[in-house]
């Protein structure tokens, strides 16, 4: 027995095909040719979230850090664990243009820079080899994410892009080093040189870009990767929309891309940047306490008509939910891309 599944997405487009009998939304979508953003497939990453308005359905084992059991007994959904027992609407929150209608192969990339930018993280490029159809362009939207891949090691790990598409086939990554991390020991122990990788972007952690509310942006750690390739491409095309970015780290040897992020604000006026250390040294002289903290003290001076988008740690993002919706913000208006260590 089949059962027909909907899909709509913000801009009130919608996608209909039918899921088989134990099979999961996500599978009976691309066997429709239809590809929502997804990542690991295996409920871990929350790349393929949504919310089921109508229909009964089971959910198989996921990660709790990416599906709350709150949002998931308000219809939280996972399209990768999602087994439906009847027909179910479901909504994304993303515009149609994020679920693709072909699958690209992965591109082959060699690393020519590794570099420490802060305690344990990495800056990570990479050069995309010349391909025969498309040559060196990478398109992608900014806040995407890609899958790396280890040739014969069975290992992939999802991250984010900081830099913007380009038709030079250059991709950049910032990295935070996990104890026993399997993917920080291979950075730690290849050199310049070796191949990986790059699967097709996907993701769906992309700007509104129909509203006209402030936004705020709160990163934690390398979470501010996706802001910094949005925030560049705010500045290439001189967009200079009202922008608040907090960054929180744990202490000041974790505060990375400073001077990148003053060139930004020289570009983008409407640009202000607020540093959060959460345990620093007697002489910090920037906020101390989550961006969480600050994100607070922000909303009860400025009022809660604003766009926030989320990117790190499921602790912070879940803190910084509950902040936001506190103090009224829509939350339609609230945005998040949850990582966890791998």
């Amino acid at each position: 027995m089949s059962h027909k599944i909907t899909l709509s997405t913000q801009d009130n487009q919608h996608f209909e095909f039918y899921c088989e009998d134990q099979q999961n939304v996500q599978d009976a979508a691309e066997m429709a040719h239809l590809y929502p953003p997804f990542g690991c497939k295996s409920g871990s990453c929350g790349a393929c979230l949504g919310t089921c308005e109508t229909g009964d359905y089971q959910l198989e084992s996921y990660s709790k850090d990416v599906l709350s059991a709150d949002a998931a007994a308000k219809g939280g959904i996972l399209l990768c664990r999602t087994i439906p027992d009847t027909d179910l609407h479901i909504t994304l929150p993303y515009d149609s243009g994020s679920i693709q209608h072909t699958l690209n192969k992965p591109r082959d990339a060699e690393i020519i820079s590794i570099d420490k930018i802060a305690e344990r993280t990495l800056s990570v490029v990479l050069q995309l080899q010349d391909d025969p159809e498309v040559g060196l362009a990478f398109e992608f939207e900014p806040g995407q994410f890609v899958e790396l891949e280890i040739p014969g090691l069975n290992l992939m790990r999802a991250y984010s892009l900081a830099n913007t598409a380009n038709w030079e086939g250059r991709l950049e990554f910032l990295i935070r080093l996990q104890p026993n991390g399997q993917f920080s020991e291979f950075l730690q122990t290849n050199s310049i040189g070796q191949h990986i990788l790059v699967h097709a972007p996907s993701g769906a952690f992309v700007l509104n870009k129909q509203s006209l509310n402030p936004r705020c942006f709160i990163a934690g750690g390398t979470g501010i990767s996706p802001f910094l390739s949005i925030l560049r491409r705010m500045a290439e095309w001189a967009e200079d929309h009202p922008t608040h970015l907090f960054l929180g780290v744990n202490n000041e040897a974790e505060i990375l891309c400073q001077e990148e992020l003053v060139s930004l604000q020289q570009s983008l006026p409407q640009l202000t940047v607020e540093i959060c250390v959460w345990k620093p040294e007697d002489n910090w002289q920037g906020f101390t306490g989550t961006p969480a903290d600050a994100f607070k003290a922000y909303l009860q001076k400025k009022g809660s008509a604003i766009d926030v988008y989320l990117c790190g740690p499921p602790m912070l993002v879940e803190a910084s939910t509950n902040v936001a919706l506190e103090a009224g913000v829509d939350k339609q208006r609230i945005y998040s891309e949850r990582f966890v260590s791998a």
